[in-house]
Formats: structure tokens, C-alpha cells, sequence
């Protein structure tokens, strides 16, 4: 397991929160990419931060969950960049994505964000 994950994601957690990032992607704003990300959450737009689990070298994303943490968003861990960067609509992998506006997945994204809230 990475430095910086903090705690392991139920395969079926993640598999949700991936789906939730379609729905979001579809109706309402995501952000790809770390430096994206990193805005999102450092002006306290995300609602929920997607972080890969296989990047290289860690300190690319390593910051982000600390960042996240301090302002309150919740934090979901996913197995491979590949899955954060599909889910996000991208064909390459990205080690990061923040959901801005959720768009249909809103209740998608209040239980997804308590689940993981419990196991931090």
C-alpha cells in the first residue's frame, strides 16, 4: 500500500464511487488531472477527490490527501489510474479527479463521502 493512502477502500465502494464519477462526468462537472484537482480542493470546490493507488512516484498525489482532509472532503482511493482516468472520460489513466458539481449522482456523493468519513 502507497504512503499516502490512508486507509483500504472496499472493492465495492470504490466500484460505486467510480460509477458516481460517470453520473457526475455525464451531468454535472468533474476535474481531471492532479493539478486540477489540487485547485479544486485548495478553493474548496470538490466534493469528493478520486486518488490512484499505482502512481509513480508517490509524491505526485501524495499531498492530496492531507489537502483534502484539512478542508473536509472526502477522499476515495482506487485501485489503477486507468479506472480514475475512464470513469472521468478520458482514454488514458489519471492518478487524480475531484467531482465539482455532481450533477445526478448528488446522493450518490452524500453516502459515498459518509462511508468513507467512517473508515478514515
Amino acid at each position: 500500500m502507497p504512503v499516502y493512502v490512508d486507509y483500504d477502500t472496499p472493492a465495492d465502494l470504490a466500484e460505486r464511487a467510480l460509477d458516481a464519477l460517470e453520473v457526475a462526468r455525464d451531468t454535472g462537472s468533474v476535474k481531471k488531472g492532479t493539478n486540477e484537482t489540487t485547485k479544486a480542493v485548495e478553493r474548496g470546490n470538490a466534493q469528493l477527490v478520486y486518488v490512484a493507488e499505482d502512481v509513480s512516484p508517490e509524491e505526485i498525489v501524495m499531498h492530496l490527501p492531507e489537502i483534502a482532509e484539512e478542508k473536509g472532503i472526502p477522499v476515495v482511493f482506487v485501485e489503477t489510474q486507468d479506472d480514475v482516468g475512464h470513469a472521468a472520460g478520458l482514454e488514458v489513466g489519471s492518478a487524480a479527479a475531484a467531482i465539482v458539481d455532481a450533477g445526478d449522482a448528488s446522493d450518490d456523493i452524500e453516502d459515498i463521502g459518509s462511508k468513507v468519513e467512517e473508515l478514515q
